[in-house]
């Protein structure tokens, strides 16, 4: 199917505004962009006057489709809160492509998520990025971009001070992950010296296979990103501590409190994925967000993404974002933390985050500025598939 949208106002997000432009889409890809462009005679064309046309927005912390909704336990599969070190668990076990979040939130313009288990647990399991389409979760799966969940602070330390087990303090959720990331160090140090050491001519002598270690030695090896939970400023700073000690690729999830050291963040070059911006005190580690966090890291230097943390409401992820802009961040930046950054945490800049020619064909078409509460989504496009069309 081809498609082109006419006579737009286009965010390229990394090659500036083109006014009045036209882009041109074919067999899931941008195929050409820019002013003047001839429109294929077989295209279907949208009239794009009047409206702004970006990239599919991307929500890089989210639960969609593993917190289930209505939300009953028959429908919360994203929490195993059956022991802190849970590194086997994959959360596409848990994707169901039928939860009706999908839909809502595919309205919203939003096209890529990153979603995945919860914080539970010290290790909770992989994540991954997935398409707001598809009747399986092969389907919407972006392959290699699963990451290990990891989270510090209130979440593991109250779930297991219930059970009275270690972790049920900071000391314990600490000395926990780096107990876990040890292990798997001498795991893979043992694979790679049984390999090096056997014989030409006789199969190397493994240790018996375990799960959560291989999985937890992904992240050793830095195949895999250690996307950290972490909200409290002390809490961050562990996260970097054990981090640094291991030498992970990874990020800070929520990083609520990271306006406080947004020059430690800034000089280690540590990617954040702030928010939810809109939190309430509903726990102690979150009485002091700030609605100028993302402002002040960016104006730090930090590689933001801007997250909603939830389900359906991922389809505010434009309006949360406007409230950052409202706080002190610029308005392109803005832009850049649902789009580019987002897709450059998450490993998948070379495919979408960004209207380029040659990207997948990933867009949304608004009929005002997307990060304003006025603004509705007229089209939302994946893989050059219109998956939502306003019918009002």
């Amino acid at each position: 199917m081809k498609l082109a949208i006419i006579d737009a106002k286009i965010l390229t997000i990394t090659g500036g505004i083109i006014e009045s432009g036209i882009i041109v889409l074919a067999d899931g890809k941008i195929v050409a962009l820019g002013k003047g462009i001839e429109v294929p005679a077989d295209a279907k064309v949208i009239d794009g006057k009047g409206t702004w046309v970006t990239p599919g927005l991307i929500d890089a912390h989210s639960h969609i489709g593993l917190f289930g909704e209505p939300t009953i336990p028959a429908t919360a599969d994203g929490n195993e809160k059956t022991g802190p070190v849970q590194s086997y668990l994959r959360g596409i076990d848990s994707l169901n492509p039928q939860d009706p979040a999908f839909p809502q939130v595919a309205a919203a313009g939003v096209t890529t998520v990153y979603t995945g288990p919860g914080s539970s647990n010290i290790i909770g399991g992989t994540g991954m990025a997935i398409k707001l389409r598809g009747r399986t979760a092969e389907e919407m799966l972006i392959p290699g971009t699963e990451g290990m969940k990891m989270a510090l602070g209130e979440n593991p330390k109250r779930n297991y001070a219930e059970r009275k087990q270690i972790p049920s303090t900071r000391m314990g959720n600490a000395a926990v992950l780096r107990e876990a990331l040890q292990k798997a160090k001498d795991y893979v140090e043992k694979i790679d010296r049984a390999i090096a050491e056997a014989p030409a001519d006789s199969a190397p002598k493994l240790p018996d296979r375990d799960l959560n270690l291989e999985m937890l030695g992904k992240v050793i090896k830095r195949e895999q990103k250690a996307r950290i939970h972490a909200h409290r400023a002390d809490d961050i700073m562990t996260a970097i501590r054990i981090a640094e000690e291991f030498n992970l690729d990874y990020c800070i999830e929520h990083a609520t409190e990271g306006y406080k050291i947004a020059d430690i963040l800034a000089d280690k070059k540590v990617p954040c994925v702030v928010g939810p911006l809109l939190m309430g005190p509903a726990k102690h580690e979150l009485w002091e967000v700030r609605l100028d966090n993302p402002a002040e890291l960016v104006k730090a230097g930090v590689k933001v993404a801007i997250q909603v943390d939830a389900s359906s409401a991922t389809k505010y992820l434009g309006l949360q974002t406007g409230i950052a802009v409202r706080e002190g961040l610029p308005m392109e930046e803005a832009f850049r933390c649902i789009t580019i950054n987002a897709a450059e945490i998450i490993g998948i800049a070379d495919r979408v985050g960004s209207l380029e020619v040659g990207k997948d064909a990933d867009i949304a078409v608004f009929d005002g500025n997307p990060l304003c509460n006025f603004t509705n989504c007229l089209y939302t496009i994946i893989d050059g598939e219109i998956v939502y069309e306003v019918t009002k």
